[in-house]
């Protein structure tokens, strides 16, 4: 990205060389509007992972405004020395994020079974994604009772306040080091008492993550990121060390994708209650420990990428990308062998690519655009184990 970002700028500060920008001259203001436009692109060509909301305040004076917000420091420091050096006379206003107000408090752990992110801080704004209790989140910035805050894949989207519990990052590494498990069902719940009869604290679902401070009579004590207690069957759950330390096992994880069978499409879902296309490929990896990208365009790009063409050099656990082309895909399958495949579309469905299966899909084959294989490149850009995300594990 610096690379590119410095082929681009030299050509920028030719444009505004050229434009005739001198220290007495105010540059031309919509030439500039356009060439900063560039740099944004350059330096965040995917929204989804990174703020850079950068714009120009025209003053009518030889001073303009540089104006908005990011939360990489690094491209705030790019644009500042090009216009400085292109002498620009500029008021500096582009505020770096997480932004002051919060303090030390930019840490965050979802708090319910499942957290919505929504595009804005109220509800009417559309579904990025989801987050499941126990998830580390980083927190950027907070308005009217809902917090802008980033999840370990990198997506970033806004949510409301009283599904998070904030932390100092030493607060946060206290939780890395506490006894925590994970539950390992499709769904359940966590109850007031050691017994299924007494009432419930909260819903669960796959993925959660907790501390647990006992064990009594076959269950959990068990202890919510905002400090809510319940108990939950021992047996619904793995603990920190089982779940990281197992190897990931590809036919478990179909087990698992197998028993979402016929649970409801939901865009930006991404939990076992109902999920989108990507958001059941992520959760099906999540129950082996492994991050993956959040988004099917995301996920296209990473790992290996075995000929998808020939259903015979395709394995078990391997994702299926279908969409107008390899650069335009827009739906995501899990590969579950002898041709058929696992996937979110309308509910949890099986289909095939072979045209002598009863649930072969035509449709579906004629849009096949790639494969991902994912079991060899963990720890590689968009595929993460979860026992060495520094956000999860102390290094």
């Amino acid at each position: 990205m610096n690379q590119s970002f410095h082929q681009v700028g030299f050509k920028i500060l030719l444009l505004l060389l050229i434009s005739s920008v001198t220290l007495a001259q105010k540059p031309n203001f919509k030439n500039l509007q356009i060439e900063l436009q560039v740099i944004q692109k350059q330096l965040v060509p995917d929204k989804r992972v990174a703020i850079l909301d950068v714009s120009l305040l025209d003053t009518l004076k030889p001073t303009i405004i540089l104006k908005g917000k990011t939360d990489l420091p690094e491209a705030k420091q790019k644009i500042t020395d090009l216009l400085s050096s292109s002498g620009i006379r500029f008021v500096d206003s582009l505020n770096v994020l997480p932004e002051k107000s919060l303090g030390d408090k930019i840490w965050g752990l979802a708090t319910l079974s499942v957290s919505s992110l929504r595009s804005g801080p109220d509800h009417a704004n559309e579904m990025l994604t989801q987050a499941v209790m126990g998830t580390p989140m980083k927190v950027l910035e907070y308005m009217d009772g809902w917090y802008r805050v980033q999840t370990p894949d990198g997506y970033i989207g806004w949510m409301e306040g009283n599904g998070l519990a904030y932390f100092n990052l030493e607060e946060l590494n206290q939780w890395k080091k506490s006894n925590r498990y994970i539950f390992n069902c499709i769904s359940g719940n966590a109850f007031e008492a050691p017994s299924k009869k007494s009432l419930v604290v909260t819903d669960l679902v796959l993925g959660d993550l907790f501390e647990v401070t006992a064990e009594t009579k076959g269950f959990l004590k068990m202890k919510t990121p905002d400090g809510r207690i319940g108990f939950v069957k021992k047996s619904d759950c793995l603990s920190w060390s089982d779940w990281t330390t197992r190897k990931p096992n590809v036919q478990a994880m179909i087990s698992i994708a197998r028993k979402m069978l016929g649970s409801p499409y939901l865009w930006g879902g991404t939990s076992s209650k109902a999920m989108d296309c990507s958001g059941f490929t992520k959760t099906s990896y999540y129950s082996q420990g492994i991050i993956l990208a959040r988004d099917a365009s995301q996920q296209t790009r990473y790992g290996e990428h075995p000929d998808f063409k020939n259903i015979t050099s395709l394995q078990p656990g391997d994702l299926l990308f279908f969409g107008r082309s390899a650069q335009r895909v827009t739906h995501v399958g899990l590969y579950m062998g002898n041709g058929r495949f696992i996937h979110s579309s309308g509910m949890v469905r099986i289909n095939s690519l072979d045209p002598n299966d009863p649930v072969f899909s035509e449709t579906l084959l004629k849009k096949l655009v790639n494969a991902g294989r994912i079991l060899n490149s963990l720890n590689t850009e968009g595929i993460f184990s979860v026992k060495d995300h520094v956000w999860y594990s102390l290094p």
